[in-house]
């Protein structure tokens, strides 16, 4: 039977061991990444974008102003829906290494140290978990598991300066909440995480609602429970109106489905009264409670219907042209169910978060009392972040993270159960399947190196589209000695475009800039005389590919004849001048004749 250590929230040992496994695994990380670093080659285009947001804003844009003025420029800019919450630690670590090391310097670390802390506050968080409720090995295992857990360590790794690392640390925030003997500081750290996340990004609206669901059957199973929903919705709500007050202001009061506005505001403050009251009336009957309930969770979704009903049926992209939507949305596999991935990246997103939950209810059928519920609860909100991941497959790194601390009890347990086998054989098997609970990818990387060089595992992408080979930093100075102008580029590297010169571009991979990106692929599927007009009229300068990635690929295969068919292949229209760049990449550069 299992009962709760009752251990000091961070003591000096937790530290220490904790701190421990994040230097090694941030120096392995840095490894791996070196040359990564060196050649400043981001994981996604996002963590590009996120860079020049931060450089425009220290270039004097204002705090409140996210829109990126560089993208689709004659219509007045794309205004992004990102928060500049994430830009505070890369500026703060931006403005204090300039002096010392020189800007360009200071950039490279803040693309390093950043993603870094959070891995570090997150490890931290998962580990505190296991910390005080399990052991010593728990903890350890629980930051390994963290380490070997490729969805989590993705969104945590060098450069990865976009928001999903922050995500991850709201989320165990609030976990951490969970578990605290006060009610009401349960509620409040619970309220405060979920708005932060929410702020940043609207994706963690899902996951809020579950843990939001176990707070109120806290309550229904113990009447006297009530503070923590109570204190939790009331801090969720003002924290949410705060933070967006101070990080978008008045200017903009409209409503967004992809991001937190008033809208959302008068939703949660709408339950904070119901819950309120309710909390202030009790003992009252069962009925009236569950009625109330339904009433604080109806009443919002009813303002959001009356208010926006697109956000209710569509979510954050109800507004996306359909072609961007047929040949951008689709592409962009994170945000594709599981089911629309490959196999092995299939098993990266479920096999963590099924093995967590397996131990989770063991942890609970273990329990009693407090520990009994709590795991319990653990469970439920676990279960609820893996059916998030099955649905939207960038959500399995929250659910990997969630499912860390339980399967770390679970590792132990079977580890000592494999000592405790004498024969070598069996005992090498077990560990061998403890390796593929933990790699779930390993069988299938196995199998992969077994096969003949040219075969490849059926659904995984084609080994030739690597963006290694498009360079465009080599070319900077080529870049920035042409006269500043539009470039039209697929919309993946329009960022890195950005970032390397004083141009513009047509749009990036953003959707509130769907009308840009309308414009990227509707002329790359067209014809070269309908790219000529489009880009004219416009008044593009340049023009801008790297025939080998996905993109343009893709662009091709769907329309053969089309203007990216030609650029691809090499049949570059007579209207368009080539200009030389740096040797040692496939980026490729023209200049629109006539300009």
């Amino acid at each position: 039977m299992l009962v709760e250590r009752r251990r000091g929230a961070i003591p000096a040992e937790f530290l220490i061991r904790v701190g421990a496994a994040w230097f090694v695994i941030s120096a392995l990380l840095l490894a791996v990444n070196w040359s990564a670093i060196l050649a400043m080659r981001f994981p996604d285009p996002d963590d590009t974008m996120r860079l020049i947001q931060v450089r425009d804003w220290m270039g004097g844009q204002s705090w409140f102003d996210v829109t990126q003025y560089r993208a689709n420029a004659q219509s007045g800019g794309v205004p992004m829906h990102w928060s500049r919450i994430v830009d505070l630690p890369l500026a703060l670590i931006i403005l204090v290494l300039s002096p010392i090391v020189g800007s360009a310097n200071a950039e490279v670390a803040a693309l390093v140290f950043t993603p870094l802390l959070a891995l570090g506050v997150a490890m931290g968080l998962a580990a505190r978990i296991a910390w005080r409720l399990l052991g010593d090995q728990e903890t350890t295992f629980t930051a390994l598991i963290m380490a070997v857990c490729v969805p989590v360590i993705f969104q945590l790794g060098p450069m990865r300066i976009d928001h999903h690392g922050w995500q991850l640390v709201c989320a165990l925030a609030a976990m951490n909440g969970l578990m605290a003997r006060s009610q009401l500081v349960s509620g409040r750290v619970i309220g405060a995480s979920l708005a932060t996340w929410l702020v940043i990004s609207i994706e963690g609206l899902p996951l809020a609602a579950a843990i939001f669901a176990v707070l109120a059957l806290r309550w229904l199973r113990d009447r006297s429970q009530r503070v923590a929903l109570v204190s939790a919705i009331q801090t969720l709500a003002l924290t949410c109106a705060g933070l967006f007050l101070l990080t978008r202001g008045l200017g903009d009061v409209a409503t967004y489905c992809d991001a937190i506005s008033p809208m959302h505001i008068a939703m949660f403050l709408w339950g904070a009264l119901v819950l309120t009251l309710l909390g202030r009336f009790e003992p009252v009957p069962f009925a009236v409670l569950v009625g109330g309930f339904a009433l604080a969770a109806g009443g919002a979704l009813g303002l959001m219907l009356w208010t926006a009903p697109q956000c209710a049926l569509g979510g954050g992209f109800s507004a996306l042209d359909p072609l961007v939507h047929e040949h951008w949305y689709i592409n962009i596999k994170e945000g594709m169910p599981v089911w629309h991935q490959t196999f092995a990246e299939a098993l990266q997103y479920v096999v963590t978060p099924l093995l967590g939950l397996y131990a989770a209810m063991n942890l609970a059928d273990r329990s009693r009392d407090w520990l009994r519920r709590f795991w319990g609860d653990y469970a439920i909100i676990l279960g609820a972040s893996f059916v998030i991941a099955l649905l939207v497959a960038r959500a399995g790194a929250v659910a990997c993270l969630i499912a860390a601390p339980p399967l770390a009890w679970q590792l132990n347990r079977w580890l000592r159960a494999i000592r405790t086998i004498d024969r070598p054989l069996p005992r090498m098997g077990a560990l061998l399947l403890v390796a593929c609970a933990l790699l779930p990818t390993l069988p299938v990387s196995l199998t992969a190196l077994a096969l003949p060089a040219k075969a490849q595992v059926a659904g995984a992408p084609p080994r030739t589209l690597k963006a290694s080979d498009c360079r465009i930093e080599n070319s900077a100075e080529i870049l920035n000695a042409l006269p500043p102008g539009e470039v039209y580029a697929p919309l993946d590297i329009s960022p890195k475009l950005l970032l390397t010169s004083p141009h513009s571009v047509v749009a990036t991979s953003h959707h509130r800039g769907s009308e840009g990106m309308r414009v990227v692929i509707a002329t790359a599927l067209g014809s070269r005389e309908a790219a000529r007009a489009t880009l004219r009229a416009r008044g593009s300068r340049y023009v801008a590919v790297c025939p080998g990635l996905a993109e343009p690929q893709n662009y091709a295969r769907v329309e053969q004849d089309g203007f990216a068919a030609d650029l691809v292949q090499g049949r570059a229209p007579d209207w368009l001048e080539p200009i030389e760049t740096a040797p040692g990449t496939s980026f490729k550069l023209w200049r629109v004749a006539g300009d």
